[in-house]
């Protein structure tokens, strides 16, 4: 969410970051907000001169009484009155408009980085760097489904009769492979310097608010009946929700936080042939890293976060590229993101496995996240966050990646500690 003293001082730059974004219908938020805005200060300078008379005229009561002057005192009681009447209907419209206010700011998108391609959807995204070399087997690798049921490690049929389309079993040595990369995640983090944290899996809805758009929220978001409470869509949204409405003192930043939880997705939409099998899911688990930083800071952590979810694919011999998202395909907090896609040989090319996204101030405006400077100044902090893996759809790409012509999967020596030493599964 942007200042509103802010779009109040430069309409015409809010209005060319729309553009970019391709979301013209909200081209004339700008000029409501700012109308709005005027009348809000309007009502608020009103009720100030209102009071100080009150107060100037209370003073006079005091002296009418004190003279005996009864008739004119309680005049002044009608005035003090009245006054008192108009107050507390304009302090009724002044919420009223704060509260407009609010919804329309909350729905204008943030100021996106100047070194943010303009592009209208994914399709325009743009492609920074490769690493490792994408290899392609002379031998036929199968749909991933089809590796994992060659070890017993799947179970959709029995998944779909208890909880429907979108669930799945994990079984034997791929659902022990699916937990040790979550475990070698959690550790590869820890040793970079990030605090370990198992986070709640729900938050209320002002957290929920605060973290991400009203569009994300209704495509994403499992709302808990009869409570005010959702299920997370990423372990980024409670992590961030630990500090809300904080003042945090400037030398306790940054704020470096790794954290593991089960995440639940409505996944809206049609479903590709891709996006079969565990590619896109209802429910999976995650390794998150998010920061919490001073603004100057914000983009020598961005690169630092995508950096760590490279070096850990890298470290299971997973060829990867970065993708920077364009204007259009940006969420409407975030400031610049970027994707981390992985090595599909069977597709013969990336898909999505992570990303990463600078928000600027946006979600600390929302949740009320300060730092106080040592000079006493107060000030937004900045908030980041980066998938650091999610399996299952991480093993997707693993499994491709490390299957052998004999249909055994090497397992990479990084992993191999949390597998029991095993070197393959067959």
């Amino acid at each position: 969410m942007l200042d509103i003293k802010f779009v109040r001082n430069n309409p015409d730059v809010v209005k060319e970051n729309i553009k970019k974004k391709f979301q013209d219908a909200k081209l004339p938020l700008v000029d409501e907000v700012i109308e709005l805005d005027k009348k809000n200060r309007e009502i608020k300078q009103e009720v100030e001169a209102l009071r100080a008379e009150r107060n100037k005229i209370s003073k006079q009561i005091g002296a009418c009484m004190a003279q005996g002057k009864k008739e004119e005192a309680e005049e002044l009681k009608r005035q003090v009155q009245a006054n008192a009447d108009r107050v507390e209907a304009l302090s009724a419209e002044e919420k009223e408009v704060e509260e407009q206010i609010k919804k329309i700011m909350m729905s204008i998108p943030n100021i996106i980085d100047p070194s943010v391609p303009v592009g209208k959807d994914d399709s325009e995204n743009v492609e920074i760097q490769k690493y490792g070399e994408p290899v392609v087997p002379a031998f036929e690798i199968p749909y991933h489904t089809e590796i994992m049921e060659t070890f017993n490690g799947i179970d959709l049929e029995s998944a779909g009769k208890v909880a429907g389309n979108g669930f799945y079993y994990l079984m034997g040595d791929i659902a022990r492979l699916h937990s040790s990369v979550i475990s070698y995640a959690r550790d590869f983090m820890i040793d970079r310097g990030f605090t370990y944290c198992i986070p709640p899996f729900m938050i209320r809805s002002n957290v929920v608010t605060g973290v991400m758009s009203f569009a994300e929220m209704d495509s994403m978001m499992y709302k808990i009946e009869g409570e005010d409470l959702y299920l997370i869509g990423t372990s980024e949204h409670s992590m961030i929700g630990k500090f809300i409405e904080t003042m945090l003192d400037e030398e306790t930043l940054p704020q470096t936080l790794t954290s593991y939880s089960p995440c639940f997705r409505k996944e809206k939409g049609a479903h590709g042939i891709e996006e079969r099998g565990v590619y896109r899911i209802h429910q999976f688990e995650k390794q998150e890293m998010i920061v919490v930083c001073k603004p100057e800071e914000s983009m020598k952590w961005y690169d630092e976060l995508w950096k760590n979810t490279v070096d850990l694919f890298r470290s299971l011999d997973i060829p990867v590229r970065t993708l920077e998202c364009c204007s259009g395909d940006l969420a409407d907090l975030k400031v610049k993101s970027c994707d981390v896609e992985a090595w599909s040989p069977r597709q013969k090319k990336y898909f999505e496995v992570g990303s990463c996204s600078n928000l600027g101030d946006a979600q600390a405006r929302r949740l009320g996240i300060r730092v106080k400077g040592a000079d006493g100044s107060k000030y937004f902090a900045h908030t980041l966050n980066n998938t650091v893996v999610a399996p299952p759809r991480m093993l997707i790409a693993f499994l491709e990646n490390n299957l052998q012509e004999d249909g055994s999967v090497r397992i990479p020596e990084v992993l191999r500690p949390y597998m029991g030493g095993k070197s393959e599964i067959r």
